[in-house]
């Protein structure tokens, strides 16, 4: 009967393993054809163009090499990063003797791409059964977190060819809600001089660095366990990611730095700018109206997605030594500040990349442990909590904005709803410590 159940099992997660790649490579595809469609590069030639081109982030790549190397042997480690540092630094020399300097991207990160292809190619020629599969899946994790980066920009270059006009106008209306905090937060970095912004520039972009390490930490025993958890934070940001863009296409808009301002951190919307006022002044309350903007600036701002990298950071780094729980918690606090601080986000964006983490975390972590009612209850809330978020954004701002004392709250209550159900249904889903057994009576001595 055990032998019969082990069976089906691996039967089931084969089939799984087959049909996640199937619609992986398809809609990498699609997504290639429909960049090709608006005269763009698709993901996949983008990745195939820094084999041997300066990559876009060589520290994201070196990133994904370090998640890729979690299925090898400390030895096999070292002769890995040996041998990326030393094609880096071949190509680095040969650039230099050709007098090739290295105009957009960075200089590094090829020879840590080279060699995650070497070992997909060492794992088909030189391993057999289960040490093939698990290096394949090393391989495949590393490479889906720079296609996912990939991926993530393709998308945003068709969000800005497709729709020509953003819903700006709703978003800062509706924020007035929540008291125009990216105005506020924007007053706030500048005031700091240029430490601020720098610091809170590093915390932004090296988001996805950030995670690689929390990534690290839970994936620490896979090679000698020979297998991967049931669920780590790798797999919720690559949900997350894909599935964002979607909302993009859903519900364009620009962001306040873009739609309301030239930039206090030297950028801003040009003549496409409603106003230059952010972030000193509020725009006058109005009745909002679709927006006509430029085919370049990605549509990229509901949900905020860094939010919800930032939450998801965050939870899964609970789970860690003292050190990684204070550096979630500053990644989080920074990634916020800087979406808010450099104009990129409404904060209405931010309560909705809450509520979007937290339910896709919950959706993952369900599926991982088995769907049950408790899983099923909060991933449906946590939707339509979310989904009421994006209809009352679009068809009730001017009410947000004329009541700020009712609307503030409700928004502020929706999203702590979903936190506080997704920590209670995670504690019922933590497995219970036995109870320590009573010890038996001693006979008394007379």
């Amino acid at each position: 009967m055990i032998t019969i159940k082990t069976g089906k099992s691996s039967r089931t997660k084969a089939i799984l393993w087959v049909a996640a790649t199937v619609v992986t490579l398809g809609f990498l595809i699609a997504l290639e054809i429909a960049a090709r469609h608006y005269g763009l590069p698709g993901p996949v030639a983008m990745q195939a163009r820094e084999v041997i081109f300066p990559p876009k982030s060589g520290f994201l790549l070196y990133a994904s090499m370090a998640l890729m190397m979690v299925v090898l042997t400390w030895r096999q480690r070292m002769v890995a990063l040996g041998t990326a540092i030393g094609i880096d630094l071949v190509i680095v020399l040969a650039r230099w003797i050709l007098d090739i300097k290295v105009t957009e991207g960075h200089p590094f990160g090829n020879g840590a791409l080279l060699v995650m292809l070497g070992c997909a190619g060492i794992a088909v020629t030189r391993r057999t059964g289960r040490e093939r599969t698990l290096l394949l899946k090393g391989v495949g994790l590393g490479l889906l977190l720079v296609a996912g980066r990939k991926t993530g920009d393709v998308w945003l270059l068709i969000t800005s060819k497709t729709r020509p006009t953003v819903l700006d106008q709703y978003l800062v209306t509706a924020d007035r809600a929540l008291g125009d905090p990216s105005w506020l937060v924007g007053r706030i970095v500048r005031a700091t001089g240029p430490i601020g912004p720098h610091v809170l520039d590093f915390v932004y972009v090296q988001l996805a660095v950030a995670a690689v390490v929390v990534a690290l930490y839970q994936l620490r025993h896979v090679a000698a366990e020979r297998r991967f958890p049931a669920h780590h934070l790798v797999r919720t940001f690559l949900v997350i990611g894909l599935l964002g863009p979607g909302i993009y296409m859903i519900f364009p808009v620009v962001g306040p730095v873009f739609a309301y301002g030239t930039g206090a951190f030297g950028t801003g919307g040009g003549h496409w700018a409603v106003a230059n006022l952010w972030p000193e002044t509020v725009p006058p309350l109005s009745a909002p109206q679709p927006m006509p903007y430029d085919a370049i600036t990605p549509r990229n701002c509901m949900p905020s997605l860094h939010t919800a990298w930032a939450v998801t950071l965050f939870v899964h780094s609970r789970t860690g030594p003292r050190l990684l729980r204070y550096a979630g918690t500053f990644w989080l606090v920074a990634t916020l500040g800087a979406t808010l601080g450099f104009g990129y986000h409404y904060g209405v964006d931010l309560v909705a990349g809450v509520v979007f983490a937290l339910t896709i975390e919950a959706a993952l972590r369900a599926q991982a442990r088995g769907w049950d009612r408790s899983g099923v209850q909060l991933v449906a809330y946590g939707t339509t909590v979310f989904v009421t978020l994006l209809v009352v954004y679009r068809y009730l701002p001017m009410e947000m904005a004329e009541r700020p004392w009712l609307f503030g709250p409700l928004l502020i209550l929706a999203m702590a709803s979903v936190i506080l159900g997704f920590v209670r249904t995670v504690r019922l889903w933590e497995p219970k410590p036995p109870l320590a057994p009573r010890p038996e009576p001693q006979p008394e001595l007379v």
